[in-house]
């Protein structure tokens, strides 16, 4: 038997938002410590239909070129293609969350993303999204099973159906089927978990801030793992040439973009995401036997990283 959902309370929405913006403050700061040079530069902005954001960019750092920690909390009403599209039971809405996406200087540390939301529809019905993962420029084997043993883990405390079922989610999501590869090595991820149907207000808002929590401590950790280590123009060249698959996947098929400038969001927020530099090399194939070839044979779904 389907239960019904659970209608949102103004309670809950504003102990979601609450904890969005102390997120966001929190993060920030692990990362600004991790890098140890750079700091964020905020821009708060106002959304039409109500509400707004905070918009931190982090640059020229230590170790992250280029990155962006975002917040945002915002209502309105879509239209009725948007609302159909987005399968919305009322084309009102509210929806609040935290954005994040991290460009490195160097090839040997990994392209990171991360997301938590929380969406209300007009007629009350509340969920949770969200994910996690990781774009290496080179795949790094014992840190890539590292990462997901955590990101397992952390699953494991609420669910221990959560990790299988949202690793396949991520594999399936954050693939290029014009390229035929995955973005990364993948993480987790998840939609519409909700409210009273896929567990309580409680159970699945202890869940999303474990995800943000096991974000900040996992990059972080990596970002110094890595943060010393040599790389050469040859490697800066792949590097530019991963970003530019990643720009391809967040501009040709991630759903937080398009629903981003469906809604009439702040564009320089959310094409945030992209990468400062990349490029495109016609007909690359790596060289066989080369580190390039060995991330690209990675970079596949369905990889047992925890086994």
């Amino acid at each position: 038997m389907i239960s019904e959902p659970t209608l949102a309370t103004a309670t809950a929405r504003a102990t979601v938002e609450a904890w969005m913006r102390e997120f966001q403050n929190w993060l920030c700061q692990q990362l600004e410590r991790a890098d140890g040079t750079a700091i964020f530069q905020e821009d708060q902005w106002a959304h039409a239909g109500g509400g707004g954001g905070r918009t931190r960019v982090i640059l020229g750092g230590a170790v992250l070129e280029k990155g962006g920690v975002n917040f945002s909390a915002v209502r309105g009403e879509l239209g009725e293609a948007a609302a159909h599209q987005l399968l919305l039971p009322d084309a009102r809405y509210f929806a609040t969350g935290v954005s994040v996406v991290q460009h490195p200087r160097s090839p040997h540390v990994p392209i990171s993303h991360m997301n938590v939301r929380y969406f209300e529809a007009g007629n009350g019905e509340a969920w949770f999204g969200g994910g996690l993962d990781l774009t290496p420029v080179y795949v790094d084997e014992t840190q890539a099973r590292w990462f997901h043993a955590q990101v397992r883990a952390a699953c494991d405390r609420h669910d221990p159906a959560y990790y299988p079922r949202f690793k396949q989610w991520a594999d399936e999501y954050f693939y290029l089927p014009h390229r035929q590869e995955t973005r990364g090595i993948g993480g987790i991820f998840f939609d519409r978990l909700r409210v009273g149907v896929d567990g309580s207000f409680d159970e699945l808002f202890a869940f999303v801030q474990d995800v943000g929590e096991v974000y900040g401590r996992t990059y972080t950790a990596l970002m110094r793992q890595n943060r010393t280590r040599l790389y050469t123009t040859a490697e800066q060249e792949w590097q530019a040439v991963r970003r530019g698959r990643y720009a391809e996947f967040n501009l040709a098929l991630d759903r937080g973009t398009k629903f981003g400038l469906e809604i009439g969001g702040r564009t320089e927020s959310i094409l945030m995401s992209l990468p400062p530099q990349a490029a495109w090399a016609y007909n690359l194939t790596p060289v066989p036997g080369s580190p390039e070839a060995a991330t690209q044979a990675w970079l596949r779904q369905g990889v047992a990283w925890t086994e």
